[in-house]
């Protein structure tokens, strides 16, 4: 392969945590690099209001709070770039990145902030009304529908997790779940606090048929799987909680990752099995998947991305002389 470029940090990926980590880069004198990937600014762009990130005290629309991070990264030196990554090879120092199948870097470190795309139904109505009334996060925007009746599709323990709270916030939720209970993915005890919530209604059997609405969300249409019946549940929000697929495919057969595809790090750390290479964000956290623990594994990532490179410095230096 032809090497067209050598970096000292690329960064891969956009959103809350590679804009930190590039933050965080630059201001080390790291000189990054950062390709955005095909979706600038992650899931945020596809978000409404965020009202739960610190320092916006009456809000900001997520598209507009991922334009202030990279106006703040590029402002501390950051090199951002469109790119998708399509290939890499680890097998080396420095190690190999492939940009959108043409060109390759070679990079002394690696900061992955890939992220993570939320499963969908995949029905027209869904993504007509994403983001006004669908969502895909019931912690970040549960909140807008206080007191009100929601519906939440789901069976496992994220969506008993999400059902549960906002089962705390919203008047009445609506649990849609394709099985009955004998084939519901959830740990049994998450079952059990579901069905003893006394405002969660579980819907055995069913599937959506269709959301209704025009601009907002109004009601569900459910369908029985076993009598066909179709039912409409008046709510005013509907929430995706069937799972998130880490955007990790390029990694396999170098990095760590679980079952599920998600990068797996030192705990306490974003560090991965291959040093140098370190990952953030959502591609490596399936647990709380917030804006601001992306941030904070970004800043996390580039701060060992610095004690890394200050590590092997001299190694570095002896590689750079003889290429």
């Amino acid at each position: 392969m032809t090497v067209n470029e050598k970096v000292q940090c690329l960064i891969i990926g956009s959103g809350p945590a590679g804009y930190t980590a590039a933050i965080y880069a630059s201001r080390a004198g790291l000189n990054p690099v950062l390709y955005q990937g095909l979706q600038p600014g992650g899931q945020l762009t596809i978000t409404t209001e965020v009202e739960n990130y610190p320092g916006y005290p009456e809000g900001i629309m997520g598209p507009q709070m991922m334009v202030d991070f990279e106006k703040q990264a590029q402002r501390m030196g950051a090199d951002i770039r469109w790119g998708l990554a399509t290939k890499v090879d680890f097998s080396n120092r420095p190690y190999k990145v492939e940009i959108d199948e043409e060109k390759w870097l070679e990079a002394d470190s690696i900061i992955i902030a890939t992220g993570a795309a939320a499963k969908w139904l995949n029905i027209p109505s869904e993504q007509r009304l994403n983001g006004h009334g669908v969502s895909a996060c019931a912690v970040c925007d549960g909140f807008f529908f206080k007191n009100q009746d929601v519906a939440i599709v789901g069976a496992g323990d994220t969506a008993c997790e999400e059902a549960l709270y906002l089962s705390k916030i919203c008047g009445h939720v609506h649990m849609i779940v394709r099985k009955g209970e004998d084939g519901m993915r959830a740990s049994k005890v998450m079952q059990e606090r579901v069905k003893n919530t006394g405002n969660i209604t579980l819907h055995w059997h069913s599937e959506t048929d269709e959301i209704l609405g025009e601009k907002t969300v109004n009601a569900v249409r459910i369908k029985n799987m076993i009598t066909g019946e179709t039912k409409e549940i008046a709510v005013k929000a509907f929430f995706v909680a069937i799972g998130h697929q880490p955007n990790s495919d390029i990694f396999k057969g170098w990095l760590d990752m679980d079952d599920a595809g998600y990068l797996i790090t030192v705990p306490g750390t974003s560090k991965t099995n291959i040093a140098g290479v370190f990952a953030c964000g959502d591609v490596q956290d399936k647990h709380y998947r917030q804006a601001v623990t992306a941030a904070g594994s970004g800043c996390m990532a580039a701060l060992d991305a610095e004690r890394y490179l200050g590590t092997i410095e001299h190694e570095l230096n002896a590689l750079h002389t003889q290429s």
